[in-house]
């Protein structure tokens, strides 16, 4: 399962990182290709960049499927439960295993759905020819405008993203059943950026460093400071 949860994090990764490129590419390419600098203007505008804007919206798109269904696993999905955390304990997780299962249920006609309109939308011709089987008078289905791709492998984030999204919604719903807990994000939280947080039994209010004047008739924790005449410190 590891790799799965890689797998689709590289790929989210990858999607967004490869947009924002194109995007600035695409910008840098439309402002520059507009100054009157010789040489470097007329190559610039033998480069074609009509299709950066079409790539991008195809790849937010499947970044979106995907990220829906990491969203699930991690628990990022923002949700209304003010109501479900009143209710008392089995009330409320038969509430939840109802959202699960309906959630469920929901992205799995999706992607039935949605395989059956890439299947009829080109994917069909296209298995057929890949297998050298008759063709028939199966249509081969439209193109995209500018780079002119099967629109079934474009419109394949719709089943492959609801498939698995359908997946972590009965991964959630089982782990729940088990242990009782949900996946939860801390929306405040940095990857990275782990603060150190002082022991239990520490008083960070007693100021005893060398930073502070120290009060030697009264002990901080029941301590009382060196005072180092000399430099006029506590130590």
């Amino acid at each position: 399962m590891k790799y799965l949860d890689h797998l689709e994090e590289w790929l989210i990764t990858f999607l967004m990182a490869g947009a924002t490129l194109i995007i600035f590419v695409s910008v840098v390419h439309r402002y520059a290709a507009g100054l009157s600098i010789p040489v470097v203007q007329d190559w610039l505008l033998t480069l074609n960049f009509t299709w950066a804007q079409e790539l991008t919206i195809i790849m937010f798109v499947w970044m979106a499927k995907f990220g829906a269904a990491y969203g699930v696993r991690t628990g990022i999905h923002v949700g209304v439960d003010v109501l479900i955390n009143r209710l008392d304990e089995k009330l409320r997780a038969k509430f939840i295993i109802f959202g699960l299962l309906a959630g469920a249920t929901f992205t799995g006609i999706v992607a039935a759905l949605g395989s059956y309109f890439v299947w009829e939308n080109g994917a069909h011709h296209a298995f057929l020819e890949m297998s050298g089987s008759p063709l028939g008078d199966i249509p081969e289905g439209p193109t995209t405008p500018d780079l002119e791709w099967p629109t079934w492998m474009v419109y394949s984030a719709i089943p492959l993203g609801t498939s698995l999204m359908c997946f972590r919604f009965l991964q959630v719903l089982l782990s729940f059943i088990k242990t009782g807990d949900l996946p939860h994000h801390d929306h405040g939280h940095v990857d990275g950026l782990d603060d150190d947080k002082p022991a239990l039994d520490a008083n960070v209010y007693a100021l005893n460093d060398n930073l502070h004047p120290a009060d030697l008739e009264h002990p901080v924790d029941g301590k009382v400071p060196h005072h180092d005449h000399k430099e006029g410190k506590p130590k």
